[in-house]
């Protein structure tokens, strides 16, 4: 009997076997239709035509980034299961669609929601925020809609036509700061000891490792670049708004007098304040939006059209060409470090080799790159800059954009170049050098544990974190920060022309806001994305009608036919897909069949090896 119930068994789980490898070769086969009919079907009817009044649902997702960083599957899977955390918007797309809908007769309106918007810098929601300005400029209006606004949601709602939010929601303005955690004492308590050597009286990065409460020098730098980012905030919003100057700081401050006097109804304080133009359900939203445009009578809502949808729609000012050559951007964005590295961080090796492309094209005349960054590795920091400037030196301007953050790594990367500008809320600077060396010879004592050993040189484990750093390493490594201190002042008195002095008195690892360090000489002027790719069509003496863009390309990483007709398969073949086979989305099966196939080949290396000297700015602007 046993025997006959291990042979049914054996034929059951080879049956299995047979039906599960059977379901993924038809779902693999129905994959590959799918791809084809997309493809041929878009190639053949080009994009949606849209019909009058339509609406564009700008819904943005996720971390507001100027490139997509993770896999492409990790990208199509989260966008599948509907995985808010994962997801990312890109500003560029952002700008562009709200641009090109300026343009388009056939976009009535824009709805804004930023109910899933996710971390975003100054810098980027400043671009956003003057895109939606020049699209009212239009003619046309912005309806902002939330359930509840967060203080960067809420920043760009502002600049709406009409700010509406649901009865039981709130607007949430906090302003800004952060509190950290310190782990002197507790690494006390294990027997570690943080040793850190760094140049610069304001370099914070690792204070948390060696003091119990933030030392004077960060509370004053801090509280200056807070104190100015704070105001510029509140400022434009009231300014948006048409408040009292001063209103928001006032709300705050007797907020919690204010609130109780409205029974604790904070979406009656928000409309009090004038911050919302009136509290509405999502229905009564949706009646508001058919009125204002027209009814889609197959969804039974109002006419729209996505971002990812409308994407298909942009019209660019073209790739550059012999014929009519234009301007490269490069992206650097996220922390550097040695080697390769994949969207989303710089690789010293691998940005440098985009530089690098974009030197040796001829239709590029000028290169202008798109920094965010708080830093990281001083060795391929300085990988990338001495890449720069070989490209200056070929004839080619560059231009650097500081984004939310350059400091640090960020800055020293940004120095090779014919100018700098950066938005007023930038945080830059942080020009200062450290290392940490971390001993546990305290813990080793606790557990009862000993080292021993022979050597040939003091200098063969000089360096063990199971026994108590020597001197000499201590002053061996000190020395070499103080020459990367030395040589980072240096180079930027170089770049702007002044002196090692005067750039130790800005810097000792301080940061500035964009707007400050334009008074201390440390950028060239305060301005957009725009401002630059405008700057570089100037410098190259590029022929550019006022008020048009160059043509202009992003230097990324070549990719190879079918990973190029793959990654087409994202925000605007996907829904094109699933709208052509009468689906709200694609079955999550089909996404993950469609993100194994586009994920391909992806190679990211860990670069060489550690370096003692770091040039990072944990900074930043909740």
């Amino acid at each position: 009997m046993k025997s006959l119930f291990s042979k049914i068994g054996w034929l059951f789980s080879k049956a299995w076997w047979v039906l599960d490898g059977t379901r993924r070769a038809l779902m693999n086969l129905l994959v590959l239709l799918l791809i084809v009919l997309t493809v041929a079907g878009l190639l053949a009817r080009g994009p949606r035509p849209l019909a009058d009044k339509t609406t564009l649902v700008l819904k943005l997702e996720g971390n507001l980034v100027e490139q997509f960083s993770g896999s492409p599957r990790e990208q199509l899977l989260a966008q599948a299961e509907g995985r808010g955390i994962a997801k990312q918007t890109r500003l560029r797309d952002v700008l562009a669609v709200l641009d090109q809908a300026a343009r388009d007769d056939a976009i009535g309106a824009v709805l804004l929601d930023v109910d899933d918007l996710g971390s975003a810098g100054l810098a980027g929601l400043h671009e956003v925020a003057a895109a939606l300005q020049r699209f009212k400029k239009s003619g046309k209006p912005v309806i902002a809609y939330g359930d509840s606004f967060s203080q960067r949601g809420y920043f760009l709602a502002a600049q709406a036509s009409e700010v509406y939010m649901h009865p039981m929601g709130m607007v949430m303005l906090e302003g800004f700061g952060r509190w950290r955690t310190y782990y002197k004492d507790a690494l006390d308590r294990l027997g570690v000891t943080a040793h850190v050597i760094k140049v610069g009286t304001y370099k914070s990065f690792a204070e948390p490792y060696t003091a119990t409460g933030p030392s004077p020098a960060t509370v004053e730098a801090e509280g200056l670049v807070y104190g100015e980012l704070w105001s510029g905030f509140t400022g434009a919003i009231e300014a948006a708004r048409k408040l009292e100057a001063g209103s928001i700081a006032r709300g705050i401050e007797e907020l919690p007098q204010r609130l109780a006097a409205l029974k604790g109804d904070p979406a009656q304080l928000a409309l009090q304040a004038k911050l919302v133009d009136g509290l509405k359900t999502r229905d009564q939203v949706r009646e508001l939006l058919i009125a204002k445009g027209a009814k889609d009578e197959q969804s039974r809502s109002f006419r729209q059209v996505s971002l990812g949808e409308y994407l298909a729609h942009v019209k660019d000012a073209g790739t550059p060409n012999k014929l009519q050559p234009g301007l490269g951007i490069v992206v650097a964005e996220g922390e550097i470090i040695d080697g390769e590295a994949g969207p989303g961080r710089i690789g010293g090796d691998s940005t440098a080799r985009l530089i690098r492309k974009a030197r040796e094209d001829e239709a590029i005349k000028a290169v202008v790159l798109r920094v965010n960054s708080p830093g990281g590795s001083a060795f391929a920091s300085e990988i990338v800059r001495r890449e720069l400037e070989l490209t200056r030196q070929a004839g080619k301007p560059v231009v650097v954009s500081m984004g939310d953050v350059a400091a640090s790594g960020g800055y020293w990367i940004s120095m090779s170049s014919d100018a700098v500008i950066a938005d007023a809320g930038t945080i830059t600077g942080s020009i200062g050098v450290f290392g940490i060396l971390p001993t546990a010879e305290g813990l080793m004592d606790k557990l009862s544990l000993h080292t021993g050993g022979v050597r040939t040189t003091w200098l063969a484990g000089g360096y063990d974190p199971r026994r108590p750093l020597d001197p000499r390493m201590q002053a061996a490594v000190q020395s070499g920060i103080d020459s990367v201190y030395a040589r980072f002042t240096t180079l930027a008195a170089q770049a702007r022309k002044s002196t090692p002095e005067k750039i130790d008195a800005v810097a000792q690892g301080r940061i500035w806001t964009g707007s400050q360090a334009r008074e201390r000489g440390l950028v060239d002027r305060v301005g957009s994305l725009d401002d630059a790719i405008q700057t570089a069509a100037r410098l190259a003496k590029l022929d550019v009608k006022a008020g048009a863009r160059p043509p202009l390309v992003y230097v990324e990483r070549d990719l190879s036919r079918s990973e190029r007709l793959l990654a087409s398969l994202g925000d605007v073949m996907a829904p094109s897909l699933a709208r052509t086979l009468g689906l709200d989305a694609l079955p999550a099966p089909v996404m993950e069949e469609l993100a194994a196939l586009k994920d391909l080949a992806r190679v990211a290396g860990q670069g060489r090896w550690e370096r003692a000297a770091a040039v990072h700015c944990l900074c930043g602007v909740p």
